[in-house]
Protein backbone atom coordinates (compact mmCIF):
# COMPACT_ATOMS: atom_id res chain seq x y z
CA UNK A 1 0.00 0.00 0.00
CA UNK A 2 1.57 3.22 -0.70
CA UNK A 3 1.91 5.94 1.03
CA UNK A 4 0.70 9.31 -1.22
CA UNK A 5 2.25 12.29 1.44
CA UNK A 6 5.09 10.01 1.37
CA UNK A 7 4.82 9.39 -2.49
CA UNK A 8 4.95 13.36 -2.88
CA UNK A 9 7.87 14.12 -0.28
CA UNK A 10 9.89 11.53 -2.85
CA UNK A 11 8.84 13.36 -5.82
CA UNK A 12 9.77 16.43 -4.28
CA UNK A 13 13.15 14.91 -3.43
CA UNK A 14 13.93 14.01 -7.25
CA UNK A 15 12.68 17.11 -8.36
CA UNK A 16 15.19 19.10 -6.14
CA UNK A 17 17.98 16.78 -7.37
CA UNK A 18 17.77 17.13 -10.59
CA UNK A 19 17.87 20.75 -10.59
CA UNK A 20 21.77 20.21 -9.56
CA UNK A 21 23.59 20.80 -12.64
CA UNK A 22 26.73 21.95 -10.83
CA UNK A 23 29.20 19.45 -9.16
CA UNK A 24 29.60 21.81 -6.03
CA UNK A 25 25.92 22.56 -5.88
CA UNK A 26 25.08 19.11 -5.81
CA UNK A 27 28.04 17.99 -3.48
CA UNK A 28 26.60 20.49 -0.93
CA UNK A 29 22.92 19.32 -1.34
CA UNK A 30 24.11 15.84 -0.59
CA UNK A 31 26.43 16.55 2.73
CA UNK A 32 23.84 18.74 3.99
CA UNK A 33 20.80 16.20 3.04
CA UNK A 34 23.05 13.02 4.55
CA UNK A 35 24.96 11.98 7.23
CA UNK A 36 29.06 10.93 6.51
CA UNK A 37 27.63 7.35 7.14
CA UNK A 38 24.55 7.51 4.49
CA UNK A 39 27.05 9.41 2.06
CA UNK A 40 29.81 6.72 2.58
CA UNK A 41 27.19 3.52 2.12
CA UNK A 42 25.78 5.27 -1.11
CA UNK A 43 29.15 5.72 -2.59
CA UNK A 44 30.37 2.17 -1.61
CA UNK A 45 26.89 0.63 -3.47
CA UNK A 46 27.47 3.20 -6.80
CA UNK A 47 31.17 1.74 -6.58
CA UNK A 48 30.14 -1.82 -6.27
CA UNK A 49 27.83 -1.35 -9.11
CA UNK A 50 30.42 -0.07 -11.46
CA UNK A 51 32.71 -3.11 -10.39
CA UNK A 52 29.96 -5.23 -10.96
CA UNK A 53 29.91 -3.84 -14.47
CA UNK A 54 33.57 -4.00 -15.23
CA UNK A 55 33.50 -7.97 -14.05
CA UNK A 56 34.83 -7.99 -10.99
CA UNK A 57 33.54 -10.96 -8.70
CA UNK A 58 31.75 -9.76 -5.42
CA UNK A 59 34.85 -11.17 -2.83
CA UNK A 60 37.15 -8.53 -4.71
CA UNK A 61 34.42 -6.09 -4.36
CA UNK A 62 33.52 -6.66 -0.72
CA UNK A 63 37.69 -6.40 -0.31
CA UNK A 64 37.98 -2.76 -1.81
CA UNK A 65 34.72 -1.25 -0.58
CA UNK A 66 33.48 -3.18 2.75
CA UNK A 67 30.35 -4.13 1.38
CA UNK A 68 28.33 -7.41 2.71
CA UNK A 69 28.14 -9.94 -0.24
CA UNK A 70 24.92 -9.57 0.75
CA UNK A 71 24.50 -5.80 -0.08
CA UNK A 72 26.74 -6.47 -3.59
CA UNK A 73 24.12 -9.30 -4.18
CA UNK A 74 21.39 -6.47 -4.15
CA UNK A 75 23.52 -4.10 -6.39
CA UNK A 76 24.24 -6.74 -8.59
CA UNK A 77 20.09 -8.02 -8.81
CA UNK A 78 19.15 -4.10 -9.48
CA UNK A 79 21.67 -3.94 -12.07
CA UNK A 80 20.00 -7.05 -13.44
CA UNK A 81 16.37 -6.26 -12.71
CA UNK A 82 15.63 -3.29 -11.23
CA UNK A 83 14.82 0.34 -12.68
CA UNK A 84 17.77 0.80 -14.98
CA UNK A 85 19.33 3.27 -12.58
CA UNK A 86 22.72 2.29 -11.73
CA UNK A 87 23.16 1.77 -15.51
CA UNK A 88 22.02 4.72 -16.52
CA UNK A 89 24.21 6.51 -13.85
CA UNK A 90 27.30 4.35 -14.69
CA UNK A 91 26.42 5.04 -18.23
CA UNK A 92 26.51 8.85 -18.05
CA UNK A 93 29.63 8.50 -15.83
CA UNK A 94 32.04 7.09 -18.77
CA UNK A 95 30.32 9.54 -21.27
CA UNK A 96 31.60 12.54 -18.64
CA UNK A 97 34.78 10.96 -18.13
CA UNK A 98 35.63 10.55 -22.24
CA UNK A 99 34.36 13.76 -22.61
CA UNK A 100 36.42 15.13 -20.25
CA UNK A 101 39.27 13.72 -21.23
Amino acid sequence: MKNSKLDANIEFLYKGIITLDDPEDCKNFFEDLCTVSELQEMSRRIKAARMLSDGYVYSEIAAQTGLSTATISRVNHCIKYGNGGYSKVLENIKLQEKKNK
